[in-house]
């Protein structure tokens, strides 16, 4: 776009210094032709000494006529060729001066995402084009954000809803079998229902914790020590450790810590640890890395394992992605609801599919300013 309008501005000052030039040398003469008649001056009598010096001064005039011709000439060429210069150099600076609002519009536009679509380009200036786009924009971004804000609402009310006949169910189940002598079809039917109202129940809780995430910045936000969620979540699938014979290897300095929600950040950190666990196999083996700096902190969990697809891997931060179609003993929202909770924070969360085999999900928030305690 830029260099399209640098060459129609420099066109357009071309075209009017060749017009004002071409105007110039012909409002000049253009030619000796036009000054001296071809045939001399006329006299009668035959040709006197007058008449001779009057045509040796027009030859001269003629010769002088001529040299100031050809200088006009080479001098408008001359100046051609630097109004060209010119008009690349002004094209330029005006291409630059009339676009800079149209790129500071795009440049506002990429930085708003599905997180921060409150934000506005509140572009102000004069009712022109510009500021007519720029509100066109911010009208978009405004239905966007209420159609949002719509779902997530719908998804929250939706899932405490729910709540509701899923208590009834696990009460009628438990009415059923506490009857005297039940039948053994009657146990065993309850116990397979309660295994599918447990994991409905938890997938209602994923999406609460979804919705709850994607909602905007935490209110409730405070100093966390990432170290500590590390080891509550190891400490919760400890039995699932030791039954799957896992290695796991925990290196977390004391000031790995951010600011944020303590029930979001220890949702994040215990549903990766579970991730590292439930889809890790029999003797395998998890690390678990943590740094800080100034601006960062980071939590690196590891595992072993068969190779993985890098695409496939991609795709496990949205709802219901499963590396194979696996859908057993999952939700498919827990890698979701880490890269909600991440976001939120002002993180992000990295997906990388070991060469050697397995999975690195690397977590990078910011750093708390305060250490935890102080």
């Amino acid at each position: 776009m830029g260099a399209r309008f640098t060459i129609l501005y420099a066109g357009v000052f071309l075209l009017s210094g060749v017009g004002l030039l071409g105007l110039a040398f012909l409002l000049s003469g253009g030619g000796v032709s036009d000054v001296v008649p071809a045939g001399g001056l006329p006299h009668q009598g035959g040709v006197t000494a007058a008449y001779q010096r009057i045509q040796e001064l027009e030859g001269q005039l003629a010769a002088v006529h001529a040299q100031q011709s050809r200088q006009l000439l080479v001098g408008s060429l001359l100046a051609l060729v630097v109004m060209a210069v010119v008009s690349l150099l002004l094209g330029r600076v005006l291409a630059r001066r009339v676009l800079r609002p149209l790129r500071l519009i795009a440049a506002a536009t990429r930085s708003i995402s599905a997180d921060s679509l409150h934000r506005r380009l509140a572009v102000a200036g004069p009712a022109d084009e510009v500021k007519d786009l720029a509100d066109t924009i911010d009208e978009l971004l405004g239905r966007l954000d209420a159609s949002f804000t719509a779902q997530r609402r719908f998804v929250a009310n939706a899932s405490h809803e729910l709540r509701t006949p899923l208590a009834t169910m696990r009460a009628s189940l438990d009415v059923a079998v506490a009857k005297p002598d039940p039948a053994a079809s009657t146990v065993a039917l309850a116990a397979r229902l309660r295994r599918q109202l447990d994991r409905l129940d938890h997938l209602l809780d994923g999406f609460l914790v979804l919705a709850r995430a994607q909602h905007g910045a935490p209110a409730d936000a405070a100093p966390v020590d990432l170290g500590d969620l590390v080891d509550i979540a190891l400490r919760g699938r400890s039995a699932d450790v030791r039954r799957k014979g896992l290695s796991v290897t925990v290196d977390v300095p004391p000031a790995t810590t951010t600011v944020g929600s303590p029930a979001l950040l220890a949702r994040l950190v215990g549903n990766v640890v579970d991730n590292a666990v439930t889809h890790n196999e029999d003797g395998g083996w998890i690390g678990i890395t943590g740094s800080a700096d100034a601006q960062e902190t980071a939590l690196i969990v590891e595992t072993g394992g068969a190779v993985l697809d890098q695409r496939q891997v991609d795709r496990l931060v949205q709802p219901f992605e499963r590396l194979g179609g696996e859908r057993t003993g999952s939700s498919g929202l827990g890698l979701s609801i880490v890269a909600a909770v991440a976001a939120a924070h002002g993180g992000r969360l990295a997906l990388l599919a070991r060469p050697a085999g397995g999975l690195r999900v690397s977590i990078t928030l910011p750093a708390a300013k305060v250490p935890v305690g102080a």
